[in-house]
């Protein structure tokens, strides 16, 4: 068996920068064992794997194609970085002639359209709830140490865990945080957290003029650090459009490799915009 496969960087138009992403183009749905072991193989936050629904459609004509998501460690029900490699690679590389291409996920439909030089996808928007922070103050202290801490939220959805940094914080006290995936995990262990957001309050009037700044952290899922999280920007655009009283944003993930992501709610929905860069392509060979 040969399947094609690509890695994008998505959530930015530079090589080595945003989130990269394995995306593999399948004739038929494989075994979760073999799923798991792409992904292993392939080591990186999230490998999409995209199948045909019937055999007389091609990543060429087709409109609608299987999507799913496996992390090196475990399959997970959303993923917005890969979602976006996966439309890139069918528009891009396969030349996929629809206006609109429809995803059918864990997640429900997700549509992802061209829009200039990058994607808009149509996400599911996931509001997060306030929560009681000393509940959670042994994650609290194990993620932010003793910085002040503004909001604890929780999404029961995607059972992502927030924590908003006083307005005293700044992105720079944001990029020095020093998190450790083994004290998440050893403070969090009754199995109700994903993903923990850690974000601080943007500065609209600089440039590019960010709404916000956030990092992501998935060890539950065997990722220490995300790159760049579409699935985080469903829970943070929510929360965020409440506080700043915006639907549209602007919104920065300042990891390592960071990345840009524009925001528009639309009532329960929620739009995610971005680019990608192709960085290599290939077979895998079984």
């Amino acid at each position: 068996m040969e399947i094609p496969v690509f890695t994008v960087d998505a959530f930015t138009n530079k090589p080595f920068k945003g989130n990269p992403a394995a995306v593999c183009l399948l004739k038929h749905e494989l075994s979760d064992d073999l799923y798991q072991g792409i992904a292993a193989e392939m080591n990186l936050s999230d490998t999409a794997f995209i199948t045909k629904l019937s055999s007389s459609d091609t990543f060429t004509t087709g409109s609608r194609f299987r999507l799913c998501w496996f992390t090196p460690a475990t399959e997970v029900d959303l993923c917005g970085h890969a979602t976006l490699a996966s439309a890139a690679v069918l528009f891009q590389h396969e030349g996929n002639k629809n206006p609109v291409v429809v995803f059918e996920t864990k997640s429900g439909d997700l549509a992802v359209s061209k829009q200039g030089d990058g994607y808009v996808m149509d996400f599911p928007a996931n509001p997060p709830a306030q929560e009681d922070p000393t509940e959670w103050k042994d994650l609290v202290k194990a993620a932010v140490g003793d910085l002040p801490v503004q909001h604890v939220c929780f999404c029961s959805t995607t059972k992502y865990a927030l924590f908003r940094l006083d307005d005293s914080c700044d992105r720079s006290v944001l990029t020095s945080l020093k998190v450790d995936p083994t004290a998440l995990l050893g403070s969090e262990k009754s199995g109700r957290v994903n993903a923990l957001i850690i974000t601080v309050k943007g500065s609209p009037g600089s440039q590019p003029g960010y709404d916000f700044y956030s990092r992501c952290f998935v060890p539950w899922a065997g990722v220490p650090e995300d790159p760049v999280t579409g699935s985080a920007h469903t829970v943070l655009g929510s929360y965020w459009s409440k506080e700043l009283g915006k639907t549209e944003m602007l919104a920065h993930q300042s990891s390592r490799r960071g990345g840009e992501l524009k925001l528009q709610l639309k009532d329960r929905r929620i739009n995610i915009s971005g680019e990608t860069v192709t960085v290599l392509q290939g077979t895998i060979t079984l």
